[in-house]
């Protein structure tokens, strides 16, 4: 009795553990079975490679766009790689008022307008200047302008005058009445006040002034304080008479001893200008010392006839050989 009763209770615990196992075997695969979808599943939504095996990760040193790391500072003597375009050289503006810096061009310029190249006989046998239109045109008692020679490009020079009303003589050609600006806003700047007294002349209004000049003074004694008609300065535009309130606006040899008037002996040429007659050159100028009267002819030329203290016709008869200026 007693063996049956063990028995009996033996196969009771059996079952009772089996029934335990299938329970939990029930629970382990429900769970497999929410994470992990069947095999059909997953073939539906990705193919298999043909390797069957997962494809690898990209490298990110070859990725096209890797990720930017925001923490990441290029090393200070490795800056990060930019494309530098090449640089263009800009080009040199054309300078159309002097000649470009340097020998060798000045020195072209200077042959092109040397004195036998620039001058010949007209039909009443007169010495007639060629190169008109040249900042370089070389005009006294012997090498005349035509009558009918007007510059192209006469302008009025932004300055003060000492008269006022519109008026021929008060244009100059564009190139020295640009120049002209510069040289008063320099006296001004060193407290030197000037004027512009008389620039380009007509032909007709030369010939008018010798008249009566010749007429009060007699033709000589005139032809030594002014021109013939076609040997003016005046009538190329590149010439300008200056005075000061020292001086009461006179062109007068007392305008050297001003302050104003020696400003300008020892500044113009840095402007392109210079005294054009010069005290003790009148036997090559043919004319009396004009310290008001000053002949652009560009900075560089300027610099080398005023540092020198020689006329134009000695610059030009040194510089450009040729017939006697």
């Amino acid at each position: 009795m007693r063996k049956r009763r063990l028995l009996i209770l033996t196969a009771g615990a059996a079952i009772l553990v089996w029934g335990m196992i299938e329970v939990s075997k029930s629970d382990v695969w429900g769970s497999i079975s929410l994470s992990q979808p069947p095999a059909s599943a997953s073939a539906s939504a990705s193919p298999p490679n043909a390797s069957d095996e997962p494809s690898p990760s990209p490298d990110p040193a070859e990725s096209a766009d890797p990720a930017p790391d925001d923490t990441a500072t290029p090393p200070a003597d490795k800056p990060a790689a930019t494309a530098k375009p090449g640089k263009t050289p800009k080009p040199t503006p054309v300078e159309t008022q002097a000649p470009a810096a340097g020998e060798d061009s000045l020195a072209a310029i200077l042959a092109a307008n040397a004195p036998d190249k620039t001058i010949k006989q007209n039909k009443d046998g007169l010495a007639v200047v060629t190169n008109t239109s040249s900042m370089y045109v070389l005009v006294n008692k012997k090498r005349n302008l035509p009558s009918t020679y007007k510059p192209a490009d006469l302008v009025v020079p932004d300055v003060a005058f000492s008269f006022s009303g519109d008026s021929p003589k008060k244009q100059l050609q564009r190139p020295a009445a640009r120049a002209l600006e510069k040289l008063f806003a320099g006296a001004s700047d060193d407290g030197i006040t000037l004027k512009a007294v008389s620039g380009y002349r007509s032909y007709a209004t030369q010939k008018a002034i010798f008249d009566r000049n010749a007429e009060l003074k007699g033709a000589e004694v005139a032809n030594k304080t002014s021109a013939h008609p076609g040997q003016s300065e005046h009538q190329t535009g590149l010439a300008m008479d200056v005075s000061s309130a020292s001086a009461n606006y006179e062109l007068e040899e007392k305008f050297a001893k001003t302050k104003e008037g020696k400003w300008l002996a020892s500044h113009c040429a840095e402007y392109g200008f210079i005294i054009r007659f010069l005290k003790g050159k009148e036997d090559i100028t043919g004319y009396s010392y004009e310290p008001w009267h000053i002949r652009y002819v560009g900075v560089e030329m300027a610099k080398e006839i005023m540092k020198q203290h020689i006329t134009l016709e000695e610059y030009l008869e040194e510089n450009a050989p040729g017939t006697k200026a």
